[in-house]
């Protein structure tokens, strides 16, 4: 049978809850006021409290933000007469595992369970707290799979897989020489933390670390980007700029999507590489630069230099030394060590001051494809512990996170700011946290989709309209499930 404690300073109302929540086959105990009700859920086995949202001059707030300091894990419910949406928020704000709104009227008759259907949805509010915190407790026994880290400090590389310990010791043979290094991998597989492990294991540590995402620049500003400007350059450069290369003097420039640069500007880097000197965009000073560079992309590079798409003296120049990632769904064993990592670096910012997770909703993880790779999983960890709201993740939360990660495209009769509204207010409300991704998702699928039907399906012509390779906008139908047309020169 469910323990629960009411804490309520209206006697009435506490002996009607007692009575009722009795007939539902639920032990229940009642404290008068605050101090009570704290002493005997310290000291008491219950499984839930359940609270009245006032409770003279103090409120349940105050009684579940000091009870969380002893008894943690103990669920909480909110009973309050004002049906107001910023008292559903501050309850759960503060912690509490549900929000209830008491009924206006008590006229009922206890023998006639139909005439009280609040009380039935009290009682099955309280059984799911309770199977919460039952769950919770079987999860933290010495033997449990779901061990608890300290928060760590930054971002870092997980894994304990033979793939992951061959970047490991990639990333120590090559961190204290000046060698160039290409890092290979699919995206969300951790590209830039490589990068960075890199760069904080090499003798450029105290000096800069820039980073330059190609494929997120339009062609015509990468050059000014990568090399400056001189004032007057073009028609928007009123200022001397000095671009990345110089931000990074005596340190590490990180080039991201480097398979995404134009011929042009892959020219000016090999010339870089080479020569160690750089011109700024409308200038004619030979500027020198200290800098070590580390490139990224998740493109097939061979086949680009064979399909005329990467220079193959650039790519030679890339490629002495390079440090390959592994994809998520080729080192299922991590999987374990990454979700707790997330759990432990997340956990606090969603209420959850020690996250736990079953083994099985870990083993449903691993079965996942993943094709969003380490990036995919955290983001669904982090929906996995909104929806937990500081109790112990289950396999019905992962279900639940994974099927909320799908975000869906607006109606067609939908403006694209209806849309953004639509998803912030999304956002707003717990239920997704990465806006930018999907408003960009969205915006390629149109631009491709619309872009591929004015070419005719000419994969060429749609690149050159957009200012991107080939292999690019072939990357992009496939991702987006589009038909890919024509591949004419």
């Amino acid at each position: 049978m469910t323990k629960v404690l009411v804490v309520e300073d209206e006697p009435s109302f506490a002996m009607l809850l007692q009575r009722c929540l009795e007939l539902e086959d639920i032990s229940v105990a009642v404290a008068p006021d605050l101090e009570e009700g704290l002493a005997r859920a310290q000291n008491g086995d219950f499984e839930v409290v359940l609270t009245d949202l006032y409770l003279g001059g103090a409120t349940a707030l105050d009684l579940i933000a000091r009870l969380r300091k002893t008894r943690p894990h103990l669920p909480a419910i909110i009973m309050t007469a004002k049906h107001t949406t910023e008292t559903a928020i501050m309850a759960t704000q503060y912690g509490a595992y549900d929000y209830f709104a008491k009924p206006d009227a008590f006229d009922f008759d206890v023998r006639v369970r139909q005439s009280w259907p609040w009380v039935i949805e009290l009682a099955d509010m309280i059984e799911a707290a309770a199977a919460s915190h039952r769950l919770t407790a079987k999860v933290r026994l010495p033997d449990d799979t779901a061990l608890i880290y300290s928060k760590p400090e930054g971002d870092r590389m997980v894994g304990r897989s033979r793939g992951m310990q061959a970047v490991f010791k990639a990333i120590g043979r090559v961190a204290e020489s000046d060698l160039t290094v290409l890092i290979r991998g699919e995206t969300g597989t951790g590209k830039e933390l490589a990068a960075r492990a890199v760069y904080s294991h090499s003798t450029r540590a105290a000096q800069p670390f820039v980073v330059v995402n190609s494929a997120a620049i339009p062609e015509n500003l990468l050059e000014s980007e990568l090399f400056g400007h001189e004032k007057g350059a073009f028609t928007d450069a009123q200022t001397r700029r000095f671009g990345r290369f110089e931000q990074a003097n005596q340190g590490t420039l990180f080039l991201d999507e480097i398979g995404d640069m134009s011929f042009s500007v892959q020219q000016k880097l090999l010339r870089v590489l080479q020569e160690k000197t750089i011109e700024r965009v409308g200038g004619k000073e030979t500027i020198s630069v200290d800098v070590r560079i580390i490139a990224a992309t998740h493109r097939n590079l061979e086949l680009a230099v064979r399909e005329n798409e990467f220079r193959s003296d650039l790519y030679y120049r890339l490629n002495v030394t390079t440090i390959s990632l592994p994809a998520l769904r080729e080192r299922p064993e991590d999987i374990s060590d990454l979700v707790r990592y997330f759990l432990a670096k997340h956990g606090a910012a969603f209420g959850s001051i020690d996250p736990m997770i079953t083994a099985e909703a870990i083993r449903l993880l691993q079965q996942q494809p993943w094709p969003g790779n380490v990036r995919q999983l955290r983001n669904v960890i982090r929906k996995a512990l909104l929806l937990a709201r500081g109790f112990a993740i289950s396999p019905e939360i992962i279900h639940e996170a994974l099927t909320q990660m799908i975000t869906p495209r607006p109606p067609v009769d939908q403006t694209f700011a209806e849309y953004i509204a639509h998803l912030l207010d999304r956002a707003k409300r717990g239920e997704l946290d990465n806006v930018l991704e999907a408003v960009t998702d969205m915006a390629n699928r149109e631009l491709y989709t619309q872009a591929m039907h004015r070419a005719a399906g000419d994969q060429s012509q749609t690149a050159r309209w957009l200012g991107v390779s080939r292999p690019t906008v072939l990357e992009k139908l496939k991702r987006f499930g589009l038909h890919q047309g024509k591949t004419m020169k």
